[in-house]
């Protein structure tokens, strides 16, 4: 391999973390070709080395970000390409493993040195290995289960706002949710979110079916560009060959876009929306549309958060996220938002792999919080409120308390009852404006018979 052994010593510039080299095109003698996202090993005459990655090719000059940052190397340093992009370890060893934004375990467990390599950042999935939408992924969350059905290979970010208990949250439906594997993203984590999630792995019995690639807030920047392609590899060979139904969870896809945005203006770019990138759209949906149930296999569902500084949904990441996602999960106030939240393809579920009335009880328990809404509005006006809207404050206040917890778990079957039974406690059955063969097969016979009861009377 004496390609190996060609140097580029040529350094133009060293400006952060990029350094800048004149390579001219290869040639047979003159090694691998440079490509863009290929490694590359950077050496210093002092005896310092780092690996790097291409970010930018301008003719004979190339640019590269370097890993562990730039610090104590100077014009004199060599530059070797590796002729491959990054790769990550792909084989069952990794179930139960944590490794860093190079791919490094950092759990402390046993050398995975020897196996194999897959590349990642590969493009995504031919249309025609795609199958349409059509399983459902249980999560035991009343407010996804009933209300905005998670549905294996969608792509669906949790919109929220620094301080509410997003990562608990995320913690708890890769906990939960029926998936065969758990694939999780951290990026540019705070070393106690690190610790939650692993502790919570574990603690939970799931961890033998995860893998968990984390980016610390410390460590460097481009390793934080690193995490989503590592974890969508390693998902979709789960995924196709071994037929898994794989679940991705990400967080926060902010900083992803933030480390983005400083690595462009790093490089001089000219930037665009706030200072963001303008290939800020086609970087998130290349992450995104790794999504997907393919056929004859499994499939990868993708699970992300995207904080929104401000509380500002124009906000060029969540704005952009909305445009590439199939709808979106609310968090605020540590409650799912049933008006904000949206899942497009849970028609593809409900009524077919779920049960007959989960469409009905759906829009009709949402429609009766929506009156629950207005009857408060008019009661802190101090209008006078009829028999119906104090029937409606009943229903608000049980829906809060039984179905927009975030803490509450239930089965799906269970959650329905629980929302025929919450109907029955305050409407009567004429009231509900529903199919009356579906009243009559699930609503509750007790609170039937005693409506029936007081009519007569």
């Amino acid at each position: 391999m004496t390609q190996t052994l060609i140097r580029h010593t040529k350094i133009l510039s060293i400006v952060g973390d990029i350094l800048k080299v004149h390579a001219p095109a290869g040639t047979e003698a003159s090694g691998p070709a440079t490509r863009l996202y290929d490694l590359a090993l950077i050496k210093d005459p002092s005896g310092l080395s780092s690996i790097a990655q291409v970010i930018s090719i301008d003719r004979d000059q190339v640019s590269l970000q370097a890993f562990s940052g730039t610090k104590g190397f100077s014009t004199r340093s060599t530059v070797h390409f590796l002729g491959h992009p990054m790769q990550v370890t792909y084989s069952k060893n990794i179930l139960g493993r944590v490794f860093d934004g190079t791919g490094d375990p950092m759990d402390g467990g046993a050398d995975l040195a020897d196996d194999p390599k897959v590349p990642i950042g590969g493009p995504s999935v031919n249309p025609m290995r795609r199958v349409l939408a059509s399983k459902m992924i249980r999560t035991d969350v009343p407010m996804i289960d009933v209300f905005n059905c998670l549905v294996e290979s969608q792509k669906i970010p949790i919109f929220s706002v620094s301080g509410e208990p997003f990562n608990p949250f995320l913690a708890r439906i890769g906990i939960q949710a029926d998936a065969d594997i758990v694939v999780f993203g951290g990026l540019g984590l705070i070393f106690d979110d690190y610790y939650f999630f692993r502790t919570a792995f574990e603690d939970a019995g799931v961890f033998a079916r995860t893998v968990m690639f984390c980016n610390l807030a410390a460590d460097p920047i481009v390793e934080r560009l690193l995490v989503p392609d590592m974890a969508l590899a390693v998902a979709e060979k789960f995924a196709v060959e071994e037929g898994k139904r794989v679940l991705v969870l990400m967080t926060d896809m902010t900083a992803y876009a933030d480390a983005m945005k400083e690595v462009g203006i790093s490089m001089e770019r000219v930037p665009s929306n706030r200072g963001y990138m303008g290939d800020l759209y086609s970087q998130l949906a290349r992450r995104y549309e790794k999504a997907c149930d393919y056929s004859g296999a499994g499939s990868v569902t993708i699970l992300t958060v995207t904080t929104m500084p401000g509380d500002d949904v124009t906000h060029p990441v969540p704005d952009n996220t909305g445009y590439i996602t199939e709808g979106q999960f609310y968090l605020h106030n540590g409650v799912i938002d049933p008006f904000g939240s949206l899942s497009r393809l849970k028609q593809h579920v409900i009524g077919t792999v779920t049960r007959e009335d989960h469409s009905q009880i759906m829009n009709t328990m949402v429609r009766f919080y929506a009156g629950a809404r207005d009857a408060e509005q008019k009661q802190a006006m101090a209008f006078e409120l009829s028999a119906f809207d104090e029937k409606l404050l009943k229903f608000g206040r049980l829906f809060r308390e039984r179905f927009m917890d975030i803490n509450i778990s239930l089965p799906l079957e269970e959650a329905l009852n629980l929302g025929w039974q919450t109907l029955a406690e305050c409407l009567e059955p004429q009231e509900l404006l529903m199919k009356q063969a579906l009243v009559d097969k699930y609503y509750p016979k007790q609170q039937q018979e005693s409506a029936h009861g007081q009519a007569a009377a």
